[in-house]
């Protein structure tokens, strides 16, 4: 076999050697899927919910809507033939029988917050006004139709309006966030008094049952 001369041999390497150095010097490149892959943003993450801040008008709701169950609930509990009931035994001369009770507190929530709408408010709540009411069912519905309007004019007050005078016979003078504390204030008071109208007649009220 004939020996190949040095220059032979060198020309050789380097024509093997040339495609190995291309491949090593030549950069690495991305598969496509990989390239659109990594340049694609990442999600975004939602926004988290902003919380709603709760207003002045309702937060007075919620204890209005809660004297409201409370009463309500004692009036229905007395059996119509008991609405007639006053208590006598101790000092109680003079005092409101179970009806009474209920049509004054109706009555007192229209005339408070009818004098909040500059409206002319109920005659004579102090007497139980409207007389002609006498059935359980007409001061019930009478009772409820007071407690909705209240949480109507509820719902208008404002921090800009809450100082706002009101006028009138009943808890006036005062503001219209006065009012609303009045207004809670009163129904509370009674529903205590009517509470011990039922328990002297042998029920508990609902809402301690």
């Amino acid at each position: 076999m004939k020996r190949l001369s040095l220059p032979a041999t060198f020309a050789i390497a380097l024509v093997f050697a040339a495609p190995l150095s291309h491949a090593q010097t030549k950069p690495a490149q991305t598969p496509p899927a990989q390239a659109s892959a990594a340049q694609k943003p990442a999600p975004a993450k939602p926004a988290a919910p902003v919380a709603k801040k709760p207003t002045l008008a309702a937060a007075v709701q919620t204890h209005w809507k809660f004297v409201a169950a409370e009463f309500i609930s004692a009036a229905d509990a007395m059996p119509e033939d008991k609405y007639d009931f006053a208590p006598t035994n101790g000092e109680f001369k003079g005092v409101r029988t179970f009806a009474d009770q209920v049509r004054h507190v109706a009555c007192a929530n229209f005339a408070f917050f009818k004098e909040m709408e500059k409206l002319p408010p109920p005659p004579d709540c102090e007497k139980g006004e409207p007389a002609n009411l006498k059935t359980k069912a007409d001061l019930m519905t009478y009772l409820g139709q007071s407690f909705v309007y209240g949480e109507g004019v509820i719902g208008k007050v404002t921090s800009l309006n809450m100082l706002d005078p009101v006028e009138g016979r009943y808890a006036g003078p005062n503001t219209k966030v006065g009012m609303c504390i009045t207004a809670i204030w009163h129904v509370s008071d009674h529903y205590g008094q009517v509470v011990e109208y039922l328990r002297m007649n042998g029920i508990i009220p609902p809402s301690s049952r």
